[in-house]
């Protein structure tokens, strides 16, 4: 019996593997607001009715496929993190991991626009979506409160109007981080993934061309900017 429901279980395994792996086709050639269970079946000769098995609704593939590269996005950084800990200074690895995550959304760019795009029409997502999601900010977050533990972050200042929002941020995913850097790092990854979305959309289209370096140079003025030591970014 348990021979058969391993069986059982690996086919699942690969019809679901299957179907994701068509869905970010379409993703690809048609975007995400037209992403249909119906094609994605047809193309995998597979009935409606089997496919619904899997994912019951449009919205229940589509966050599959956003959890799938958050995880995938967030492993990159993670291990850009792991590989240079004791090894690079706070600021160093702080660009290393900014780099990771740019290389990752250039080589994945349909994946990038789902997470980090327009968002889907009619789509809400759920809950499921939020660890995930975490993942790239926790490791800048790690990066910051080692620097901080030893006593090598420079606590940016902060403007009182933002005291509460400050406050209010460190006490849910920080508490052991000061609140002015906790505002500082939100602005810095918000900057990050600006610079990426705008390389990757096409915004620096006949306007930057030497992207890599500038989006190294806009990292290490980004890790300044919350307090961790000066490096070179060249």
């Amino acid at each position: 019996m348990s021979t058969i429901r391993g069986a059982r279980e690996r086919a699942r395994i690969e019809v679901t593997a299957a179907i994701k792996d068509e869905a970010r086709k379409q993703l690809a050639e048609e975007g995400a607001a037209k992403l249909s269970l119906r094609a994605v079946a047809r193309e995998l000769g597979m009935v409606s009715s089997a496919l619904y098995r899997y994912f019951p609704s449009r919205d229940d593939l589509l966050t599959a496929l956003i959890v799938d590269a958050f995880d995938a996005i967030g492993a990159v950084a993670e291990r850009a993190a792991e590989e240079r800990a004791g090894v690079l200074p706070p600021a160093e690895r702080w660009i290393a991991v900014a780099c990771a995550v740019r290389e990752w959304g250039l080589a994945h760019p349909h994946e990038y626009a789902l997470i980090y795009g327009s968002p889907v029409p009619g789509y809400i997502a759920p809950m499921d979506t939020v660890g995930p999601a975490s993942r790239v900010g926790l490791v800048f977050i790690d990066i910051v409160r080692a620097a901080f533990r030893a006593e090598d972050l420079a606590v940016p200042a902060l403007a009182p109007e933002l005291r509460s929002d400050a406050e209010r941020m460190a006490a849910e995913f920080a508490p052991d981080v000061p609140p002015a850097a906790v505002a500082a790092l939100v602005a810095a990854w918000a900057q990050l993934f600006g610079l990426i979305s705008f390389e990757l959309f096409g915004q620096f289209n006949k306007v930057v061309e030497a992207r890599e370096p500038l989006f190294r140079q806009a990292a290490g003025e980004l890790a300044r900017s919350v307090g961790l030591p000066d490096v070179r970014t060249t």
